[in-house]
């Protein structure tokens, strides 16, 4: 039954959803509707606040574009291949791979949602070795691996609320940092873990397609798809003598290495020396220096940034649009209206799920959890601070944590219908294959009802 429900969520998503940009367009129009309904900022200033956030994630996007070519371009490098060619011995069957392919994504996540990239990558290269995969459903597993994020060591709202003088604390809002134990380390941060890994890859195992139902990467590639040389034949292509002072520059090792070392040397200063934690940019330039190490000479690392940036369009172009749409929602003040709307009459018992619902919703305009929480966040905080005061003292700042968790879930689960995220997967998986994100987001309706009733129950249930 499963397996026929996430086929017909399949075909209804491939009938009914558009292109991410359309996504992205219709979004923005109905938050400018919104915003000039119901706030006083009117037209000309809802245009206003759509061009101030339109430039709010280049950073961030440059970040994306970074994590995806140089965690791609160490994929391609001869010693990465190998190990996965021994991988795949491992895992010979379509269903292993989707397990394997959850599991060890969502560990990857736990440490950094970035790591999603290295995911994409290994189910890529996977998909060229083991028979019978389906891909979208592939893609869709991949995609799917990085929900526990939010309960990981990347998540940003529990991150934020245990920094010093964060935004709450600067606005009077909170006095002090709400601890990682009542976030991250909470019983409840714990049971949701818990679930995904218990549920997620039993309920995809029940989903997954079977029989004619199978289109394998090979078969949607339909002709675009091909298996091109490796980064070395192509990089000596290119090569004229082999004895001119510009070949030996393209193919020696020492210059490029030099520069891998001092890369080393900065990593190493960012954890040990400073103490510093992870975080994108120190991510982005660990893989920058294996890559360097890897593909030896300038000319093959060259070679293979060229092919890891041939798909990344839709996050250079989209993500200011996203981006405008947060700029509409803060600056208008219609993301902090929706928000103290929803969190007005709620109780003890009714705030944490009214927060969930919130992150969901507002998910779709603001799809950045942080941004999200800058928005919403001042709201939920008094109003779980207002409903505490019935509470013991000792549990005001379990319960705050509680609230935000509620809202990091809420907004975690909605990428699974929320086509922004699946950007940073598809310029992996879809390099040379014809395939977009309405092929893959029908699968993941079932894991979207089942993670946000799970959700419900545990911020509702769960003892503080």
């Amino acid at each position: 039954m499963l397996q026929a429900l996430g086929k017909l969520f399949s075909q209804r998503l491939q009938q009914w959803m558009p292109e991410p940009f359309v996504f992205a367009i219709v979004l923005t129009l109905l938050a400018a509707l919104f915003a000039v309904l119901y706030t006083d900022t009117g037209l000309v200033g809802t245009l206003d606040s759509w061009y101030r956030g339109f430039w709010m994630l280049l950073e961030f996007g440059m970040q994306m574009v970074l994590m995806l070519a140089t965690g791609y371009a160490i994929a391609l490098s001869p010693a990465v291949s190998r190990v996965i060619d021994k991988l795949a011995l491992l895992v010979r069957t379509p269903e292993s791979v989707y397990v394997m392919v959850i599991v060890v994504g969502a560990l990857f996540t736990l440490v950094s949602w970035g790591w999603a990239v290295v995911t994409a990558v290994l189910a890529r290269e996977l998909a060229k070795r083991v028979e019978g995969l389906d891909y979208p459903f592939l893609v869709a597993c991949v995609y799917l691996s990085s929900q526990p994020w939010v309960g990981g060591l990347s998540s940003s709202i529990p991150l934020l609320l245990g920094t010093e003088n964060n935004f709450l604390m600067e606005m009077g809002i909170l006095g002090s940092t709400i601890g990682v134990s009542h976030t991250l380390g909470s019983v409840l941060n714990l049971l949701y873990l818990l679930a995904f890994f218990l549920g997620i890859p039993l309920l995809m195992w029940l989903m997954r397609p079977k029989g004619d139902d199978v289109q394998s990467l090979q078969e949607l590639g339909d002709g675009l798809y091909q298996h091109q040389g490796t980064v070395k034949e192509e990089a000596e292509s290119y090569s004229q003598s082999g004895r001119t002072l510009s070949d030996r520059l393209n193919n020696g090792l020492l210059l490029q290495w030099l520069v891998a070392l001092a890369a080393l040397a900065v990593v190493f200063r960012h954890f040990v020396s400073r103490g510093q934690g992870l975080d994108l940019n120190i991510m982005i330039f660990i893989f920058i220096a294996v890559g360097l190490f890897l593909h030896v000479t300038p000319m093959r690392f060259a070679v293979a940034m060229k092919r890891a940036c041939s798909n990344i369009s839709g996050i250079v172009f989209q993500y200011p649009f996203y981006a405008g749409i947060m700029g509409i929602m803060m600056y208008s003040g219609l993301g902090e209206m929706v928000s103290a709307w929803m969190a007005s009459h709620a109780t003890v018992s009714t705030l944490p799920i009214i927060a969930q619902l919130s992150g969901a919703l507002i998910n779709f305009a603001i799809p950045s959890a942080g941004g999200e929480w800058a928005v919403i966040g001042p709201a939920f905080t008094e109003a779980a601070k207002s409903v505490a005061a019935q509470l013991p003292p000792d549990q005001l700042e379990p319960f705050i944590g509680r609230v935000a968790m509620s809202v990091a879930y809420g907004e975690s689960s909605t990428n699974l219908l929320q086509p922004f995220f699946i950007l940073v997967i598809l310029p992996v998986m879809g390099a040379g294959v014809r395939i977009q994100a309405r092929d893959v987001m029908g699968y993941l309706v079932l894991p979207f009802l089942y993670l946000t009733l799970v959700i419900a129950l545990l911020v509702s249930l769960t003892p503080l």
